[in-house]
């Protein structure tokens, strides 16, 4: 389990957001911590993706501020913030694979924009990449089109790892997959992380996926962040929503399994 007084490197403070009259963000505090696996959950409208990209810097905030490594992206010059962003890879519901290029080509593109690589050093760099992502060598030259849901997940991983991130962010990562191809993502994902020491902003509505994989959970409700703890804690909050996703069905069975597979000395992850 990651030290739960690790460096804050995403600030999220005082964050509005909205769409016209439709306020989605009002006063919402939260912050990643280095080296953690960070679950947000929230019901539907709640603007759990919203938040998602205006911390990545695709929205901008309509108040408060978002620090990631001690910067706000928004007040940083052109180059300055290119810089920051290539400190952070982003995974999208969709994958948002370049359907035009095969599964190396579009590993190597932000190797050859970012950071200048030849294509023959990006493509060599790039099937390093798709192997850490658990995709077989072959898989390589493959277009999009030709993948399944759960290789398609892995190419876009692969993809997000290309800059060897400090923070990686992910939006429902294992939204269409079956549960066999989910689990097997959220070990891959926790085997990753363990070995390369990133951070990690997960979006997900998977229940499974807070048990096995994230230090803490972040609920978002009302418009703001509602707690921000480990799950024990997170499942004591006295709230209706809370009780209804975590003490469902679906919630007790997740967290039997967790509790099935824990480790021999009994520490869950």
């Amino acid at each position: 389990m990651v030290n739960q007084r690790g460096e804050a490197i995403v600030e999220i403070r005082g964050l509005v957001n909205r769409f016209g009259q439709h306020v989605v963000h009002d006063g919402l505090d939260l912050d990643i911590r280095r080296g953690e696996i960070l679950g947000v959950v929230g019901g539907s409208g709640t603007g759990k993706s919203v938040l998602l990209r205006s911390i990545v810097g695709l929205k901008r905030p309509d108040g408060g501020t978002i620090r990631v490594f001690g910067e706000e992206l928004q007040r940083l010059p052109s180059a300055q913030r290119a810089r920051v962003e290539r400190r952070f890879g982003v995974l999208f519901q969709r994958g948002a694979l370049f359907s035009s290029l095969n599964l190396q080509e579009n590993v190597a593109l932000p190797l050859i924009e970012h950071v200048g690589l030849s294509r023959a050093d990006a493509e060599r760099l790039a099937r390093v990449k798709l192997a850490l992502a658990g995709l077989p060598p072959d898989a390589a030259r493959l277009n999009p089109a030709e993948l399944s849901g759960g290789m398609i997940k892995r190419a876009a991983l692969a993809r997000a790892l290309a800059l060897d991130p400090e923070v990686l962010f992910l939006d429902e990562p294992t939204a269409g997959l079956d549960p066999i191809g989910a689990a097997a993502f959220d070990r891959l994902l926790l085997t990753l992380r363990d070995a390369l020491g990133f951070s990690v902003f997960l979006v997900t509505h998977d229940l499974d996926t807070l048990y096995s994989s994230c230090d803490r959970v972040a609920v978002i409700a009302n418009k703001r962040v509602l707690v921000a703890d480990s799950l024990p804690v997170v499942e004591d909050t006295d709230d209706p929503w809370i009780r209804d996703y975590f003490h469902g069905p679906r919630g007790r069975a997740a967290s039997q399994a967790a509790r099935h597979h824990s480790s021999p000395n009994g520490e869950e992850r």
